[in-house]
């Protein structure tokens, strides 16, 4: 879409959401007696409306010179303020989401969730699902139905079907019934967001089980639920649009370097760079070159690529300088770390060829400048741990987490905590699934190895990796 098409979208998304916040701002006229009007004005951002005139003339005159550019803060004052029926409220919701992009979810995959859902997972929040529907959708939608022998509001017929009888409606009937399957994009990612989250579902082994169902459907179409936070040691779900970052293939793949690497563009234009010689061959970076497809890199991808860049013959040469240059970049202060990297091969050693490959000291971020010299301005987590490129352009991280990532000097630092916190919130919303080792559950150990051996399991299982027999 041309710049042109794109702002001429924004005129008309904004002319919608003037009228429908019009009879809203109009309704303040029974709210407030001539000598509040202005205030009650200007506390939901509206201007100071003149002095003369009726009540419903200066609203009207406050409203007509509100800017185009501020109806959306005002919208959201509107909602947050002020008590209007649901459907007036869902309209003015609507019109407001309209201005963003939201992901689109196309009916055939909001069917096929609704058909995948188990609706006695979907009631276990009962009275408290009720609640969330309520502030979603349309409940009282038959004000009447119960005078002219009719089957009550939708309120009541939820209650009644999926409630107290669960199973007379299926997850599917409940979503028609809802209007699920038509609803704008936003409100139908906000109602997936909130049937997974601690308001309906308190029990995390639930929550999980109902992503895990959902997830699928939705990585189908670019799309996924993914954790990004926690509500009263809940964790909290958010449909992210992971399409881009999965869309768009790696242009320049760093890694196996502990220390910054020393990079400069040989031709900017094509965006081709090169590592500046160093010192020390096992801590300069590798770049791998080749083009990555939506499958990934496996090991065996990788291993082609060192032997042809290293001038070998043999593919067993091959493969044991590979793994010997990667494990050789892993920090000598991070055993844990090099504990996994050693596992991984060791469990997988009969068909790692065919799995993904456990990528070393990744570099996410690239700054000439030190953090130092950057200030506020740094970015956050220049380097990750490991990085698995899956099938399906999904991007795992796998971070070991030393006393460093919550401690400084030895001693509990819930600033460090909070700057890891924020990092993985980046990479998950830019469609990096991340996920964290404590140091001290690596340990050479069976029960540290049969820990790992069961993540990769069911990490490779969640992700319907190949390979895996």
């Amino acid at each position: 879409m041309s710049a042109t098409s794109r702002s001429q979208e924004r005129d008309n998304d904004l002319a919608v959401l003037r009228d429908q916040l019009e009879p809203v701002i109009a309704s303040l006229r029974d709210l407030h007696n001539g000598d509040k009007l202005a205030a009650g004005c200007e506390h939901l951002g509206l201007p100071t409306p003149p002095g003369e005139g009726t009540k419903a003339e200066r609203i009207g005159a406050s409203f007509t010179a509100l800017p185009d550019s501020d109806l959306p803060q005002v919208a959201v004052a509107v909602l947050r303020e002020l008590r209007m029926a649901a459907a007036t409220r869902n309209a003015v919701q609507d019109a407001l989401w309209a201005l963003a992009d939201s992901p689109q979810i196309e009916r055939r995959t909001r069917r096929d969730i609704a058909r995948s859902l188990d609706i006695e997972d979907v009631a276990i929040g009962g009275e408290r699902l009720v609640s969330m529907l309520d502030a979603l959708w349309i409940l009282d939608d038959r004000l009447f139905g119960d005078l002219f022998n009719d089957r009550g509001n939708l309120r009541d017929r939820v209650h009644r079907h999926v409630i107290h009888n669960p199973g007379d409606w299926s997850t599917e009937e409940l979503f028609e019934q809802l209007g699920a399957f038509e609803a704008s994009d936003r409100r139908f990612a906000m109602f997936l967001e909130r049937l997974m989250s601690a308001d309906v579902v308190l029990d995390e082994a639930v929550q999980r089980r109902l992503v895990d169902t959902v997830n699928p459907h939705l990585h189908a179409v670019g799309l996924a639920l993914i954790e990004t936070g926690a509500d009263g040691g809940y964790p909290v779900f958010e449909v992210v649009a992971t399409s881009v970052a999965r869309n768009r293939r790696p242009k320049n793949l760093v890694f196996a370097s502990p220390v910054r690497p020393d990079i400069r563009f040989v031709d900017a234009v094509d965006n081709d760079i090169e590592i500046v010689d160093h010192e020390d061959a096992d801590t300069r970076a590798l770049v791998y070159d080749r083009s990555i497809g939506p499958d990934g890199i496996c090991w065996r991808d990788l291993q082609a690529w060192w032997k042809e860049t290293e001038g070998l013959d043999d593919d067993e040469l091959a493969k044991s300088t590979l793994y010997k240059r990667l494990r050789s970049s892993l920090p000598k202060t991070s055993p844990p770390q090099a504990f996994l990297f050693d596992q991984y091969h060791h469990i997988f050693k009969d068909f790692v060829q065919d799995l993904p490959a456990l990528l070393p000291e990744v570099w996410l971020h690239w700054d000439p400048k030190t953090i130092r010299h950057r200030g506020v301005n740094a970015l956050p987590r220049l380097r990750m741990d490991f990085l698995l490129l899956m099938p399906g352009s999904t991007r795992i991280v796998l971070e070991v987490d030393g006393q460093h990532h919550y401690a400084t000097d030895g001693k509990p630092d819930p600033r460090q905590y909070a700057k890891n916190v924020c990092a993985d919130r980046e990479l998950k919303l830019r469609g990096y699934e991340v996920f964290r080792f404590g140091a001290t559950e690596l340990r050479n150990d069976a029960q540290s190895r049969k820990l790992v051996q069961d993540f990769f399991e069911a990490l490779f299982r969640r992700y319907d990796v190949p390979g895996l027999t």
